[in-house]
């Protein structure tokens, strides 16, 4: 017990010595320095205007800014009753104002009452019979059992095989010793 309150005593020293900050890596945030400078160029003024004239469509749009700050435009589209309808409109800083203004009239299709006449049907001739049944013509017949046969395995004792152990010697093989020739005797010049 003595050495456990001693080695927490040394653990909880040791801790305290401990200065992380000294030994830990030192890294400076990275300096970027950027060389691009926004350049938000004056809006410039336009003008322009276009028109669909087909078969599906009637649609015509016109659109100017003098000064870019303010736009002011139209659009003209013929709706699917027949009117036209005539869109002018100003767009600044204090947001969308449009006025809107319908020419003609509208034209819809005349109801017509249909003459169609829908087949009528006489009531179904349907007249159901109520259900006869007969007694069943199942008639149980007693069960017969027949006693199960079980014959008896034979009984049989273990089997053993002895066999004698054979030991044949390994018939010894002899290699002729090598021979070795002198080397020739190389001329000296």
């Amino acid at each position: 017990m003595k050495f456990l309150i001693l080695a927490a005593l040394f653990a909880v020293a040791a801790a305290d010595s401990y200065r992380s900050a000294e030994y830990a890596p030192k890294y400076e945030a990275p300096a970027y320095k950027s060389t691009y400078e926004a350049k938000y160029e004056t809006p410039q003024p336009y003008d322009f205007s276009w028109a669909v004239n087909d078969y599906y469509n009637d649609y015509e749009h016109s659109e100017k800014s003098v000064d870019g700050n303010v736009v002011t435009g139209s659009y003209r589209v013929v709706l699917p009753d027949g009117r036209t309808q005539i869109v002018t409109y100003r767009a600044d800083s204090y947001g969308y104002v449009a006025d809107v203004k319908y020419t003609g009239e509208a034209k819809y299709p005349e109801y017509v009452a249909n003459n169609y006449k829908a087949t009528t049907y006489s009531a179904p001739a349907y007249k159901p019979t109520a259900p006869t049944y007969s007694a069943p013509a199942y008639k149980p017949t007693a069960p017969t059992y027949t006693a199960p046969t079980y014959t008896a395995p034979a009984k049989k004792g273990p089997t053993y095989i002895v066999t004698a152990p054979t030991y044949s010697a390994p018939a010894p093989a002899y290699t002729a010793t090598p021979v070795y020739k002198a080397p020739a005797v190389q001329p000296q010049y």
